[in-house]
C-alpha cells in the first residue's frame, strides 16, 4: 500500500475547504506508487487526486513540477492540472507534508500493454516533448550519469550480493556512458519515468500522463530511451519485446522525427536508463527509508542492461 501518511477525514475536509471543490464525500488510498502518499478524493463537485510528498523529492522542486503539469495541460495534453486554493497556491501542507490537489483523469494503467498501446505512448511522449519547448526555466536531471556513479560508489560491494560481478559490470558501463555521452543532442522537458503505471488508457487511447516528479531538462532521446526500457520488455526484464519496441519508436517518430544522431545514440542512452533504475532500486533494496516497504527487483534492469549492451546482430 503506497499510503505512508494517514489523513483523518476531519483534517481532509478542512484541507478541502480552502479549495473551490465542494465538500468531502469520500476518500481512499491509492495503492500504486512508491515515493508518495496518494488519495482518490470525491467531493460534491467531482473527483480529484491528493498527493502528499514523502521522499526523494526536494520540496523546493515541487513548484517547478506543478507549473510544468499546468503548462502541459494548457497545451492540451492529458496531464492532471493542479488546483489552486483560495490564496492562489497549488502547493500546500497537510499532516506536516507538502501536498497538492490535482484533477482526476479517468483511465487505467496496463499490466500487459500491447504493441498498439506502445505506439500510442510513443506518440504521447513526442507530443509532451513538443509541448514543453516553451516551458522554463530548466531543471537539471538529478538522476543522470553523475548520480548513478555516486549511488554505485555508495553501494559498493553490496551490488555483488544481488548478482556476482554486478558491481564491475556497472562500473564498466558507467565508464562507457560517461565517456560517450552525446551532449549535443536536442534537449528539453523530459518526463523521466514514463512507465506503464504512469500512463492511463481509456478505449485504447492515452487518457492520462501522470507522476511528473522526476521530470527535468535533459536529452529528449534519453527520455525515449527510458520509455523503451519501460515498455519494450516483460516486467521482469527477461524478455525483449521487439514488436512493442518498434511500435513505440514508430509512434514517437510519427509526431517528432528523430535526427540520425539521436537514433545512433539510443543504445547508449538505453544503457544509461537501465543504470538509473537498477541503481535506484538497489539503493531502495539495501537502504529503505523507514516506513517504506515497497521494494522492486533491481535485477529486472540488470537483465535489460545486458540486452542493450549486447552487440547488435550482424
Amino acid at each position: 500500500m503506497a499510503v505512508y501518511t494517514e489523513v483523518p477525514a476531519e483534517e481532509l475536509a478542512e484541507f478541502l475547504a480552502a479549495y473551490d471543490v465542494g465538500t468531502l464525500v469520500m476518500a481512499k488510498g491509492i495503492a500504486e506508487g512508491v515515493s508518495n502518499s496518494n488519495y482518490l478524493v470525491e467531493t460534491t463537485r467531482g473527483r480529484f487526486v491528493l498527493t502528499l510528498y514523502e521522499r526523494r523529492i526536494d520540496e523546493a522542486d515541487l513548484p517547478w513540477f506543478l507549473a510544468l503539469m499546468d503548462h502541459l495541460a494548457g497545451r492540451g495534453l492529458p496531464v492532471p492540472r493542479p488546483l489552486a486554493d483560495a490564496q492562489g497556491r497549488t502547493l500546500s501542507r497537510l499532516r506536516g507534508r507538502p501536498a497538492a490537489l490535482v484533477e482526476f483523469l479517468a483511465g487505467v494503467s496496463l499490466t500487459q500493454p500491447q504493441a498498439a498501446h506502445c505506439r500510442a505512448v510513443g506518440e504521447a511522449l513526442a507530443r509532451l516533448h513538443l509541448a514543453g519547448r516553451d516551458f522554463g526555466p530548466p531543471r537539471p536531471n538529478h538522476l543522470g550519469p553523475a548520480a548513478a556513479r555516486a549511488i554505485a560508489n555508495d553501494l559498493g560491494d553490496r551490488l555483488d550480493r544481488l548478482e556476482p560481478g554486478l558491481r564491475d559490470r556497472i562500473r564498466r558501463t558507467l565508464d562507457q556512458v560517461e565517456r560517450d555521452w552525446p551532449g549535443r543532442l536536442p534537449t528539453g522537458v523530459i518526463h523521466g519515468d514514463l512507465f506503464p503505471d504512469n500512463v492511463l488508457f481509456q478505449g485504447g487511447q492515452v487518457s492520462g500522463l501522470i507522476d511528473f516528479y522526476f521530470a527535468a531538462t535533459d536529452l529528449l532521446a534519453y527520455d525515449l530511451a527510458v520509455a523503451r526500457t519501460a515498455w519494450s520488455f516483460t516486467p521482469d526484464g527477461r524478455h525483449f519485446l521487439p514488436h512493442h519496441d518498434a511500435a513505440l519508436l514508430e509512434g514517437y517518430a510519427q509526431v517528432r522525427p528523430l535526427a540520425p544522431d539521436e537514433r545512433a545514440a539510443l543504445p547508449l542512452l538505453a544503457q544509461a536508463a537501465c543504470l538509473r533504475f537498477l541503481l535506484t532500486r538497489a539503493q531502495d533494496w539495501f537502504d529503505p527509508a523507514p516506513g517504506f516497504v515497497q521494494r522492486k527487483d533491481p535485477l529486472a534492469f540488470a537483465r535489460r542492461l545486458r540486452h542493450h549492451a549486447a552487440p547488435a546482430p550482424a
